[in-house]
């Protein structure tokens, strides 16, 4: 019998088996006795039929019940079905009141109330609701609440939740009390609490209709001093979505709380913001530009949530990426009016890439409206989220803005108060913006990322431009129908280099189609996709030099960018496979592209990078990392050979004091760029350059650039700034993370011995998430380090899945799907891949979150 058919899998929840909920609770009261060994909840439902006559079912998982009563009665005659209380109930409303004990200091799966350095915290998005009190613990269970917290007051003096303060005071015994209201009805998953010794950076702002708001970043006094940026990013993310989307905050506080130990980016709970301190803390000895922004996009992506996921929240899990999906597309479209807008959409872009596209190509590739799942939390992927924001996008692009604005405010105004789907919010753009997107709809149905042939032939003034598309078959979806994609479109003159014509935006819906073009005086170069107007990949006829054209004249800055990628692309697959390419093209092309002084510095850097070594994977049948290393090493090596004079004055003249914005940015990073060709050059003083950049830095970016620049050579240098960082920062688990992460990222030979070590050093722990993802999850994103032959790398991430799966299954699940990319390996690696995944399916007690996540990289 095959290994994953000798175990029972766990139950499939389907979409198409949703029925609304048998009774709503209008009300909720919590009372909660706060203690981080045995926490009492008290919780008052106020219930009532939904139709139907079947008894009140409330979810519960690892919950010690001690009472029950219906209508201020105490009853026995509840039972469990499972961890479901369920109660037999006649008539159609009642109170319902039970009382359990939880124990938030043994939580190691940071899912409902748990402790995370002296602080008790929530997190219950999506299902850790019920691992706080009984409830019907789902999206479309919408409830006013109102909680109560009492606490030692010496150890929790601050003690916060949802909605507004009511009113506060001292108990008996060194305890102290608070209330809390929250008067817009919600789902359980958006429920927050947080008990600690905090200190608060506080300001206000006022809103468009002149109320004052009370904002609030809580965070332990040592750390109170890096929390300024975050506190002005929100300030500045309310006013954009009232400028914007014309969205107004609606409580009278707004309070963000920063832990150590969290699963995610940060939870947008209403009125109360739970973020992993990654996302809040910066100061720039810390923190890199790249943490900053980082900073900046959650805290906006959380605050847009109030509108896209709180005020309206989704029917089901299946509609995630109702939420999801459009507060992504929000938030970058806030970043990208920060700073550089062309900057930001490449950076996106690059995000999708690395990790949508492969999630798409593999055997976990889903739709962003799933049909079913095991474990909900399995589908918190980029397919959801970024895939997601690029739907929203896309009919954003076929609106216009006029008639998308009008569009969302109609969602907004329709479905205020409810929990609605992504069929709700694709009608309100049908009816808002005056568009039929029957056939778009398919984009939420169909997995997989369309591929778009590109042939532009020319016969005198005239030009053809053929597309034909192809969605492959993933798992589960053989047989694709076409789909609509919205492609900006435009000619450029290859001896003149001006444009021949107007942009245009064509939608592709058959199968193949055809453009002419007339009056043409020139030879055409294609430039299509223009700001990646649609998330395909293009398959074009377009030779070198017509890349290398583009990366020079094309007026939108991301098909410039991209011309540069596929020209670099084209010549690191042809290294790889046939050992040999045409290079002076990408060489002549990246140097023209230095001495442009027209070009914000922030794009240079971007655009004269080399695809990674994953993105150069992603375009063979079968991956040979070591050839693939080999290849763009070697390239890297002769453009920085070659271009050194132009790579040394970029670096010279990036040279500027500390200074947080969208310049002082740019230049850093071009210059760290410029520091990296420069190592790879195998220069004599790149080690010393490098030292000494690392040791005079007066930022982290810088440091951290350097560091990088040192990590994969054999030099003095690296040892001694590795050893310097560490004990400069031993006390900062934010910064140390960084640490371990630049050694699972080197590219040295011992890398797999290093990290092995690593995961016995004194500061690593499989219990913090952070540092987890720093070790764990960067080895296995290092293609040359995790993908040795003998496949010590597959074997060293099964042994910490596992070990980790026990203390926390959702962080075990999310750091396994590199070994579900088997089929993409050699015979030798695949079968190891393999192996790894069948062990860890075939181990007693293993999760349902890790179970499904290794049994469909098995079986997709």
């Amino acid at each position: 019998m095959d290994m994953q058919q000798s175990l029972a899998a766990p139950a499939v929840t389907r979409r198409e088996d949703y029925t609304p909920p048998a009774w709503l609770v209008p009300d909720l009261s919590l009372d909660f006795r706060l203690d981080p060994a045995a926490t009492r909840v008290r919780a008052t439902l106020s219930v009532t039929r939904n139709g139907g006559d079947e008894p009140l079912r409330l979810d519960g998982e690892g919950l010690i019940p001690l009472s029950v009563s219906v209508d201020g009665v105490a009853i026995n005659d509840w039972h469990l079905d499972g961890e479901q209380l369920v109660i037999p109930l006649a008539g159609t409303t009642h109170t319902i009141a039970t009382e359990v004990e939880i124990a938030p200091e043994a939580n190691t799966q940071l899912m409902g109330l748990y402790a995370s350095s002296g602080i008790l915290c929530t997190q219950c998005e999506a299902e850790g609701f019920r691992r706080i009190t009984f409830f019907p613990d789902r999206p479309d269970v919408l409830s006013r609440y109102r909680v109560r917290m009492s606490a030692d007051k010496a150890r929790y003096p601050v003690l916060l939740a949802n909605g507004d303060p009511v009113a506060a005071g001292d108990g008996d015994g060194g305890t102290h009390w608070a209330e809390w209201h929250d008067p817009f009805p919600k789902p359980s998953y958006l429920f927050a609490l947080v008990a600690g010794d905090l200190q608060a950076n506080r300001t206000t702002f006022t809103t468009a209709s002149g109320r004052e708001v009370a904002l609030g970043i809580w965070v332990r006094a040592a750390d109170l001093e890096r929390t300024d940026h975050a506190l002005d990013a929100l300030r500045q993310a309310m006013a954009w979505d009232e400028r914007t989307y014309g969205r107004e905050y609606d409580l009278d506080v707004f309070n963000i709380v920063a832990v150590d130990d969290f699963n995610f980016g940060a939870m947008e709970n209403k009125g109360l913001n739970i973020f992993n301190s990654r996302y809040v803390l910066a100061d720039p000895d810390t923190a890199t530009d790249y943490d900053y922004d980082g900073v900046a996009t959650v805290v906006a992506h959380e605050y847009f949530h109030n509108w896209s996921g709180n005020r309206v929240t989704c029917r089901d899990w299946f509609q995630l990426s109702l939420k999801e999906g459009f507060t992504v597309y929000r938030d970058q479209g806030f970043s990208a009016d920060q700073g550089s807008a062309a900057v930001k959409r490449i950076e996106d872009v690059r995000g999708l890439r690395a990790a949508q596209f492969p999630e798409d190509a593999g055997p976990l590739a889903h739709p962003v409206r799933p049909d079913s799942y095991q474990e909900i939390s399995n589908f918190y992927t980029a397919t959801i989220y970024n895939k997601g924001a690029e739907l929203i996008r896309m009919m954003a692009t076929m609106l216009g803005p006029e008639r998308f604005r009008a569009a969302t405010d109609l969602y907004f105004d329709r479905y205020d108060g409810t929990a609605a789907t992504c069929e709700d919010f694709v009608r309100c753009m049908e009816v808002g913006g005056g568009i039929d997107l029957t056939q778009f709809r398919l984009w939420y149905g169909q997995a997989g990322t369309p591929r778009v042939a590109a042939a532009l032939e020319q016969e005198g003034g005239r030009a053809t431009l053929r597309l034909a598309q192809r969605l492959p078959a993933t798992p589960g979806q053989p047989v694709k129908q076409p789909m609509v994609l919205p492609l900006r479109l435009k000619l450029f003159g290859a001896e003149s280099g001006r444009a021949l014509t107007p942009e245009r935006l064509h939608l592709l819906d058959d199968a193949s189609q055809t453009i002419v073009f007339e009056g043409l005086t020139e030879r055409p170069v294609l430039s299509i996709n223009r700001g990646f107007s649609a998330p395909v990949v293009i398959e074009s006829d377009r030779s070198a030099a017509d890349l290398a054209f583009l990366s020079a004249h094309d007026d939108d800055p991301f098909a410039r960018y991209e011309a540069m990628q596929q020209l670099m692309l084209d010549a690191l697959v042809a290294l790889t496979v046939e050992g040999r390419a045409d290079t002076d093209a990408v060489v002549r092309a990246i140097g023209a592209t230095l001495a442009d002084p027209a070009l914000d510095p922030a794009f240079v850097a971007e655009a004269v990078l080399l695809p990674s070594e994953s993105f150069v994977g992603d375009q063979l049948t079968t991956v040979d990392p070591e050839a693939v290393f080999r290849a763009r090493e070697g390239l890297r090596r002769e453009i920085g050979r070659r271009l050194d004079a132009q790579w040394r004055e970029k670096y010279d003249g990036a040279r500027a004091p500390y200074a947080y914005n969208s310049a002082e940015k740019g230049l850093r990073r071009l210059r760290n760029v410029a520091l990296g060709y420069i190592a790879a050059s195998g220069a004599e003083d790149a080690a010393k350059l490098a030292f000494t950049q690392f040791e005079a830095a007066d930022n982290m970016t810088d440091r951290q650039g350097a560091l990088t620049a040192l990590a994969s050579d054999d030099s003095n240098e690296r040892v001694a700034a590795l050893d310097i960082f560490y004990n400069r920062y031993a006390d900062n688990p934010l910064v140390l993370d960084k640490w371990f992460q630049t050694q699972a990222l080197s590219t040295r030979v011992d890398t797999p011995d290093v990290v092995a070590e690593l995961l016995g050093h004194r500061d690593f722990s499989l219990a913090n998430p952070n540092r987890a993802r720093a070790l764990i999850g960067a080895f296995a994103v290092n293609q040359r380090a995790f993908n040795v032959a003998d496949g010590r790398g597959y074997r060293l991430l099964a042994n910490q899945l596992l070990a980790l799966d026990r203390l926390n299954p959702q962080t075990a699940a999310n750091l396994l799907p590199p070994l579900g990319r088997w089929r993409r390996y050699d015979d030798s690696r695949a079968t190891q891949m393999r192996a790894a995944l069948e062990r860890i399916v075939a181990t007693s007690g293993v999760s349902k979150d890790l179970f499904e996540q290794a049994s469909k990289s098995l079986a997709g």
